[in-house]
């Protein structure tokens, strides 16, 4: 009888949960119109909750629109903000303090303080401690790993998977590129040390110039590189970890569901994507001799 009393008390209270988050009015600001965001967009609607209305903005990069559009949100019925890209971000985080917000499409939120007590989201890099477990599945025997970064960038990013990989008894080293005129001789010293070479998502390392040019000095030198992109095994990378854009709106509609739903409270720690998109580039591997396990071939999504 208990326990038939306590059903009666929460079934209700579970009922009227799920009954808001299906009819929940949802607001999406998007910091442009681009491809990737509306990739992003199209995956949170596919997962977010069944039933839910949405208002859609674009503030078109101009964040001083950006700030009259969230006063339209702000007096809407919004039960949940969902911010795509960092503009949008920004601009919800300084005018709306009482209604969840979430954002996704956000490289480092932490670094741009998106922090407040009604503010989480969905990561758009891949753990580090992940990426180092799935490059030593792969390539088992990796021991030594450079990195090329410019401390004013990436500092902490660096500083962060040097401690992980420690962890995974694996030696990193970086070396350091202040200006994009340092990457051929921090090369040359990164080739003649290291096992492999893990690309950042570096600006100063990584230009349109540079790019080619650090891949095919790799290869010549027989050292693969591990990248975050599929466009890098593409052009000749040994492999890539990556995230779908669609990936991250799906999450991020996951985790609207569960705070609609009352499952999850704020304030809350952002979340990783749980699905990784692996790449690997075979043509490169027979050149370098490497063999990746046979048994691991369901976990790669395209090969080159």
């Amino acid at each position: 009888m208990w326990r038939l009393s306590l059903a009666l008390i929460v079934l209700p209270y579970f009922l009227s949960a799920q009954a808001e988050a299906a009819g929940a009015e949802i607001a999406i600001l998007k910091s442009s119109d681009l491809k990737a965001y509306s990739d992003a967009v199209e995956g949170f609607k596919a997962t977010a909750p069944t039933g839910a209305n949405y208002i859609e903005y674009d503030l078109h990069g101009d964040l001083e629109q950006g700030r009259q559009l969230v006063g339209k949100i702000r007096a809407s019925d919004a039960s949940l903000v969902v911010a795509v890209g960092l503009k949008a971000a920004l601009a919800v985080r300084l005018e709306i303090v009482d209604t969840p917000i979430l954002y996704m499409m956000v490289l480092d939120p932490l670094k741009h303080h998106l922090t407040a007590a009604n503010m989480t989201g969905v990561l758009l890099e891949i753990p580090t401690d992940r990426q180092l477990k799935i490059m030593r599945a792969l390539l088992p025997t990796l021991r030594r790993i450079g990195m090329l970064y410019d401390p004013d960038k990436s500092a902490s990013r660096f500083k962060d998977a040097e401690v992980q990989a420690s962890v995974h008894n694996v030696q990193l080293r970086g070396f350091i590129v202040e200006h994009e005129n340092d990457v051929p001789q921090q090369l040359r010293m990164l080739l003649s040390e290291s096992e492999a070479l893990w690309l950042i998502p570096d600006s100063t390392v990584l230009t349109d110039e540079s790019i080619r040019f650090i891949l095919e000095s790799a290869l010549a030198n027989h050292v693969p590189v591990i990248g975050f992109s599929s466009e890098f095994t593409r052009l000749g990378a040994l492999l890539s970890l990556s995230i779908s854009y669609n990936e991250v709106g799906r999450e991020t509609g996951l985790l609207a569901r569960r705070i609609l739903n009352r499952e999850e409270q704020l304030p809350l720690k952002p979340v990783p994507v749980q699905r990784v998109r692996i790449t690997v580039n075979f043509k490169t591997a027979r050149y370098l001799g490497i063999s990746i396990p046979k048994e691991l071939d369901s976990l790669i999504d395209e090969t080159y």
